[in-house]
């Protein structure tokens, strides 16, 4: 996931990453957080969550 995250910043800087995953915030979540991450969704989600969660990070700048 962090080397993912890594390229996709690479190609555009200015792009939105929402990870998601099935395990609780571990070491890896968190330091791609700490990159500027912008944001993480806990799995299983709903539509209502998630819609809640890009609603979240398209609103901000």
């Amino acid at each position: 996931m962090d080397e993912i995250y890594d390229r996709l910043k690479e190609i555009n800087s200015d792009i939105k990453v929402l990870p998601s995953s099935g395990y609780s915030i571990d070491g890896l979540t968190k330091t791609i957080l700490a990159k500027g991450c912008d944001g993480f969704i806990q799995k299983p989600f709903g539509t209502k969550k998630l819609s809640q969660k890009l609603r979240e990070i398209l609103d901000t700048k």
